[in-house]
């Protein structure tokens, strides 16, 4: 997979535009990005001039794979709702790379999305960072367990209320995390023990991972809308000491001050919904900038399937003109959540060493009339938009000559 993008306005995100810009992939990872990058000889050449060459979009919180398009029961698998704790659960187990919505993603700009499970239970499971392109998950993956999946506020307490069982209340689910969390403390205080001591050790997988979440491995990635559940999950973060991402947060801009004295970063969104529910409605365009003027760290999501995939770039553009900076807009969707999800040594940015995922667009991709026009992962070209059509390159045919 060795390329030069040339020739055309380049927006590496960590770094300042480059009109007439290259950027350079070789063996998939970028090698060089500037105005004057020497070429090695035999070398493919794409041009990209009038066009605009960023990074490949990165989705924070997606579902893609696992609550499948068009497939109804057959393909979903978001929620495993016959247990609150559900930390031993894997969404890397459940992804079928034949989703219609990768190509979506591609089409628009996404090349990356860490995959979560639903917000069901009060301990989801596993999520797991890939690429949008490939046969198999194993072949598409960045990295896993990126984070453990948690729920709070109406979800879960419905979910389980309905089933007449523990948890019912906001009491009940903050309980069964909390409960959780003690018994993963006791768990680890016997397994250092008995490692002291050279004895056996019988494992358990759900307390496994939440060992890691307590030992600063993992980010425990905390469904809320409301501000009373935000102020919940900051008070268990605290608690029990692990590093929590809010996701949705859609009343973050009403504790902004808390969130960002406490750089708690918030993965904002789904945007474009109706406020289809009680804690839904201060849901509100203008809340990503609110949050990021008060400091946030803020990336958007689509939440796919609640919003189309492709759409994450046109909500980064309506948050603009509720007055998100237009730089910090960029970021939402490509180095913040990269960042947030510790995903950074690989995507998020066009600079050497980063993975060679790159798109070119017709034009502003904030301008809502610009394509994606060509699209590589890690070097190799799986997505083109020429004479109105879409061609997503059949990765089961890759290697077949």
């Amino acid at each position: 997979m060795n390329l030069a993008i040339t020739s055309g306005y380049v927006v590496p995100v960590d770094g300042d535009p480059i009109d007439g810009g290259t950027v350079l992939i070789q063996d998939g990872k970028i090698t060089a990005v500037g105005r004057d990058v020497p070429l090695p000889d035999g070398i493919t050449v794409v041009d990209a001039a009038g066009g605009w060459v960023l990074p490949g979009f990165v989705e924070a919180h997606g579902h893609l794979g696992v609550h499948e398009e068009s497939e109804g029961w057959a393909g979903q698998d978001t929620n495993e709702m016959t247990d609150p704790n559900g930390a031993r659960l894997r969404a890397l187990d459940a992804i079928n790379p034949a989703d219609l919505a990768f190509g979506d993603a591609l089409s628009g700009g996404v090349t990356t999305a860490v995959i979560k499970p639903g917000s069901g239970n009060p301990i989801g499971g596993q999520t797991v960072a890939i690429k949008c392109w490939g046969r198999s998950v194993d072949e598409m993956l960045i990295k896993e367990p990126v984070s453990v999946k948690s729920a709070l506020g109406e979800n879960p307490k419905r979910v389980y209320g309905d089933q007449k069982k523990l948890p019912s209340t906001r009491q009940g689910v903050a309980a069964v995390i909390r409960d959780a969390f003690m018994k993963a403390q006791d768990y680890r205080a016997r397994r250092e023990a008995a490692a002291a001591e050279g004895k056996p050790f019988d494992r358990d997988g759900t307390l496994e991972i939440l060992v890691r979440v307590l030992d600063g491995e993992l980010p425990w990635c905390q469904h809320t809308h409301r501000a009373d559940d935000i102020a919940t999950a900051l008070r268990l973060s605290a608690e029990f000491g692990y590093r929590v991402v809010l996701n949705h947060g859609t009343e973050g801009h009403l504790l902004a001050d808390t969130l960002a004295a406490r750089k708690v970063p918030v993965i904002i969104g789904p945007l474009f919904t109706s406020r289809s529910k009680v804690e839904l409605r201060q849901r509100s365009l203008r809340n990503p900038g609110i949050l990021a003027r008060a400091g946030v760290e803020v990336a958007i999501t689509t939440d796919h399937p609640v919003v189309p995939i492709h759409f994450l770039v046109h909500q980064a553009t309506l948050a603009v003109k509720e007055g998100l900076d237009r730089d910090t807009a960029l970021r939402s969707i490509t180095l913040n959540p990269a960042r947030i999800m510790g995903l950074d040594d690989r995507v998020g940015a066009l600079k050497p060493g980063l993975d060679g995922d790159v798109v070119i667009w017709s034009g502003d991709p904030l301008d809502v009339m610009s394509r994606a026009l060509r699209v590589f992962v890690s070097g190799r070209e799986v997505y083109t938009y020429a004479d109105g059509e879409s061609v997503v390159t059949d990765p089961y045919y890759r290697e077949i000559k």
